[in-house]
């Protein structure tokens, strides 16, 4: 499986819709800023058919320490992205199973 990185996906949208690769670039990093900006803020970020960022918080627990694993480790709770694909999303992955079994064959 390939890994799309935000470069590729700014050539592909600038050869797309014929627009230049820095004006993609410049939608693209405003969308993600002001995704985590609403985010920072503790608001709730919901795009029609693809899905929503939420934050949520862990609960503190106790952990181990690898290194010495008899040691209790202390973990703080702590506020985390959660995602939640939309329906059309979730019906397009699901179509992929086939595919993804035949490349880890």
């Amino acid at each position: 499986m390939a890994t799309i990185t935000k470069r590729e996906l700014v050539i592909k949208i600038s050869n797309e819709t014929g627009l230049t690769q820095q004006q993609v670039f410049d939608v693209i990093q405003r969308t993600l800023d002001s995704i985590t900006g609403a985010l920072s803020n503790g608001d709730t970020v919901v795009m029609r058919n693809f899905g929503a960022f939420q934050v949520k918080e862990t609960k503190a627990k106790i952990g181990r320490n690898p290194k010495d694993p008899g040691k209790d480790v202390p973990i703080p709770a702590r506020a985390v992205v959660k995602f939640k694909p939309g329906k059309e999303m979730k019906d397009q992955v699901a179509s992929t199973l086939p595919m993804i079994r035949e490349r880890e064959k």
